[in-house]
């Protein structure tokens, strides 16, 4: 009667089960954790006594993300050989006791094209490293280096350069020139269709949303604040939806529209700007889907910077919201908010703490959209307009006891949070990421 009574022979709820696993955003290599760092210092002083072989293992055990497994190394006794992936491309290499070689295969080209080899030949003057080549009717790029001279800087920036080169150039070569074919790219992992669809619902969703909103606006006494609501846009679509090849370079023709230095008014970005999103928003199924997948990478596309830059970029966003807060535009406010952030997380390589922080930051402000993908943690309830505070503060524990051995001081303080409107919490979270110490141990 007493087990009927206070349920104690009752079973405990099996957890729910886990979603599914999605990428977002762009891959950040900031994010080492000490004992792979201690890997590059190795590869360094492995370099200088002159174990090249030796060098080299500790150099691709440095660049391997043990949860992506973006790098396979195979030695043996007169050399080894590596595979790096890098989006739709795999640069594949080898070396002995001479030298170091690598290439990546970019598309097929049948027949000779003057018009092709002109475009290599000017993006040659931009390579440092590497070059463009042909292989019979094979398009690759290629870098290599006398063993002797394969210190760890060397391989890591030629092999970004080839691998970031070549990951971009292969699609948008294939797009320019309708000889070439693309080709070698049979790693690369579809993704459900369910998921596409949900994320061609909310590409279109949240660009029509944001375009009907800019048309209710003044454009020339809000232009400051259109240009935030377009270019937060663009960071959001970036991160949540990761667009891939041709529609990643669409949406980043978006972001230099506004970015591109010359005498045009704010005003005139904006609406152009705006046109490239109706053109982005008229896409069909078929135009969005084929660049919808799942991609391994081992370089970023973009680079560090000193914590100040991001805790500066938040701050000046923050300090801009004031008159929109105050003259009940909380929209133009929260965006504001999310764009001081998120251009960061667009423009910068940034420590995976405080990615993991961003990506907590994005599911409390579009929940609809990772409720529709599946993914159960909830810590909004967007048809209430409820947070789940004991949700979050346990998510903020989390990352930073998953990193305190790297960043020490490491301190979020969870306790400034508001949640009384979404407003306040953008606002209070940002606060917090701007003032987090990032010394690293």
């Amino acid at each position: 009667m007493l087990d009927k009574l206070f349920g104690w022979n009752k079973k405990k709820e099996e957890p729910a089960a886990p979603g599914p696993i999605i990428n977002f955003g762009r891959y950040s290599d900031n994010n080492k954790p000490n004992e792979k760092v201690n890997k590059w210092n190795d590869a360094d002083a492995l370099f200088k006594d002159k174990k090249y072989f030796e060098s080299i293992a500790a150099f691709f055990e440095y660049l391997k993300d043990d949860a992506a497994q973006n790098v396979i190394h195979e030695r043996d006794g007169n050399g080894g050989r590596f595979e790096l992936f890098q989006g739709s491309k795999i640069v594949r290499g080898s070396y002995d006791n001479e030298q170091l070689k690598a290439e990546a295969t970019l598309a097929k080209m049948s027949q000779p094209s003057v018009p092709v080899m002109r475009r290599l030949l000017e993006m040659n003057f931009n390579l440092y490293y590497g070059r463009f080549a042909m292989d019979n009717e094979r398009l690759c790029m290629r870098f290599d280096s006398n063993l002797s001279a394969a210190n760890p800087n060397k391989l890591y920036y030629g092999l970004k350069e080839l691998a970031t080169k070549a990951d971009k150039q292969d699609d948008l070569l294939v797009q320019d020139f309708t000889l070439l074919q693309t080709i070698d790219t049979e790693h690369v992992k579809d993704i459900p269709v369910q998921q596409k669809e949900i994320k061609y619902l909310f590409w279109t969703k949240w660009i029509q949303e944001t375009l009907d909103y800019v048309a209710t606006l003044d454009a020339d006494k809000f232009s400051g604040g259109v240009a935030y609501l377009l270019l937060s846009l663009a960071y959001r679509l970036d991160y949540l939806i990761s667009p891939e090849g041709k529609l990643m370079n669409e949406l980043e023709k978006v972001v230099e529209i506004y970015f591109r230095k010359d005498e045009r008014p704010a005003q005139e970005k904006n609406r152009d700007m705006a046109d490239a999103y109706q053109k982005l928003a008229a896409k069909t199924k078929e135009e969005i889907f084929p660049y919808l997948f799942s991609s391994k990478y081992t370089f970023a596309i973009t680079s560090p910077q000193v914590y100040k830059t991001i805790a500066d970029s938040i701050n000046t966003s923050n300090q801009n919201i004031t008159w929109y807060r105050d003259n009940n535009y909380p929209i133009i406010a929260e965006k504001i908010c999310e764009y001081g952030y998120s251009y960061c997380q667009y423009s910068y390589s940034l420590p995976r703490p405080v990615t993991e922080l961003f990506h907590l930051f994005m599911m409390i402000n579009y929940s609809e959209y990772f409720s529709a993908l599946d993914l159960r943690e909830k810590f909004y309830d967007s048809a209430t307009k409820q947070f789940s505070p004991g949700a979050i503060t346990e998510r903020i524990k989390q990352v930073q006891d998953k990193w305190k051995t790297k960043y020490v001081n490491l301190d979020f303080r969870f306790e400034n949070l508001r949640y009384d409107s979404m407003l306040n919490f953008n606002l209070s979270f940002t606060n917090e990421v701007q003032f987090l110490n990032m010394d690293n141990k």
